[in-house]
């Protein structure tokens, strides 16, 4: 989980020619011969023999990700282009200057998760799935097998997985990139079907529209509440989403849009329609206060979550997807601690939900377990504050969350 907030590493040639390589490095490139491919004042580019052969590599940043994927396109290159970034990696892989097909390590981008956000599987079944999934039988042959979901889900889920994978990778603009002409040895699947220019533009025209939505919408968190009893004229997305939201108790705006199954970008969208026609309005979830010593300690590190999500947000557009995972990976006993929560609009976590996962823990294990499984969360903002951040206001950052720690260890240990 924290080796994924990577930085980049400095490294220093001796006089004697030497270069100590971080252990990452060493560990894929052991026993590899390397050459010398490219060589100035500013940079030095080895690569290692055999298939997969880099011959382009750099940076993103004055370089960025349209303008690398416009430039494959123009002369129809065959290759992968291999993105290291904040979080994760990802490759597409071209043929003739076209996308074929794309993949990626971030969780939210898993097949599986794909499946759950488009309501085709639940989070039961799906965990069930995964237990007997491996690498010669992936999630989605297991889903079907099982009955979970549909040869025509399946392959649906596959191509929206694929253009979310492009989408997604468009919002970067901080990260490094390799091109190896060719194609590796083995069939490549085909699960893209739009040719890369208009690629690029829909994922572009979705990040600038998705930002539009929000600031309407304001949180997913929140929930969509009716306005009226009847609609007319509504388009079919509009119209189903309408009738969830008409029909059935308040939920929270992510949840309804799973539901009802229409995807996140064309979820949003309805929701926006809907709330911009004065048909729905979106409702702030009701605060619960709770009591005693961890009703303090929720309020103090939500006090921290704040500040810091406010801080990072704008170096960081993608930081809630980031703490969602997190929090969902974490291992027992943090996981209980944070079952079914997702952070708020403003970074804070659900003090009620905390205190009902909790109940029943003796108040002195239950604060403890608490303070530990907050003081996680909190160092995984630190890492991406020192990732993301300017030097100064990270240290700033981290002083801050020394400080609380301090106060929660005073607290705890005054009152255990």
């Amino acid at each position: 989980r924290r080796a994924g907030l990577i930085a980049m590493t400095r490294l220093t040639v001796s006089s004697h020619g030497r270069i100590n390589l971080p252990a990452g490095t060493v560990r894929q490139l052991r026993n590899q011969t390397l050459e010398v491919a490219s060589c100035s004042r500013g940079h030095l580019l080895l690569t290692a023999e055999g298939e997969g052969k880099v011959c382009l590599a750099g940076t993103l940043g004055d370089i960025s990700l349209p303008e690398l994927l416009s430039f494959f396109n123009m002369f129809r290159k065959t290759g992968v282009l291999r993105l290291r970034l904040p979080g994760g990696e990802k490759s597409l892989f071209l043929r003739d200057g076209e996308i074929v097909h794309a993949a990626s390590s971030f969780a939210e981008e898993e097949l599986g998760e794909i499946l759950y956000r488009l309501g085709k599987v639940g989070r039961e079944d799906l965990d069930r799935a995964r237990q007997l999934a491996t690498s010669r039988n992936p999630i989605g042959k297991v889903l079907v097998e099982k009955q979970l979901v549909t040869p025509k889900d399946l392959w649906q889920a596959t191509h929206y997985q694929a253009e979310q994978i492009v989408f997604h990778l468009l919002r970067h603009d901080s990260g490094s990139f390799s091109w190896e002409a060719g194609m590796p040895e083995g069939e490549v699947p085909a699960t893209l079907s739009m040719n890369t220019q208009n690629l690029i533009m829909e994922g572009l025209r979705q990040a600038d529209e998705r930002g539009l939505f929000m600031e309407v919408i304001g949180s997913l968190e929140a929930l969509p509440v009716a306005c009226v009893e009847e609609a007319e004229g509504l388009g079919q997305a509009e119209e189903k989403l309408f009738g969830q939201i008409r029909f059935s108790e308040p939920v929270p705006a992510r949840e309804l849009l799973r539901h009802a199954g229409l995807g996140d970008f064309d979820g949003m969208k309805a929701l926006y329609q809907l709330i911009e026609k004065k048909l729905v309005r979106m409702q702030a979830p009701a605060d619960t206060e709770v009591p005693g010593r961890t009703g303090e300690l929720i309020r103090i590190y939500n006090g921290a979550l704040k500040a810091m999500y406010a801080r990072i947000l704008p170096y960081s557009p993608r930081l809630a997807d980031e703490v969602r995972l997190f929090l969902r990976d974490l291992p027992q006993p943090y996981s209980y601690v944070f079952q079914d929560i997702h952070p708020g609009w403003d970074g804070t976590l659900d003090a009620g939900r905390i205190a009902a996962n909790l109940a029943g823990l003796d108040e002195d294990d239950r604060d403890r377990l608490l303070a530990e499984a907050f003081n996680e969360l909190l160092y995984m903002k630190t890492m991406v504050a020192r990732r993301d951040l300017p030097s100064e206001d990270s240290a700033e950052l981290v002083a801050r969350v020394q400080e609380i720690a301090r106060r929660v260890r005073e607290l705890v240990g005054r009152n255990g």
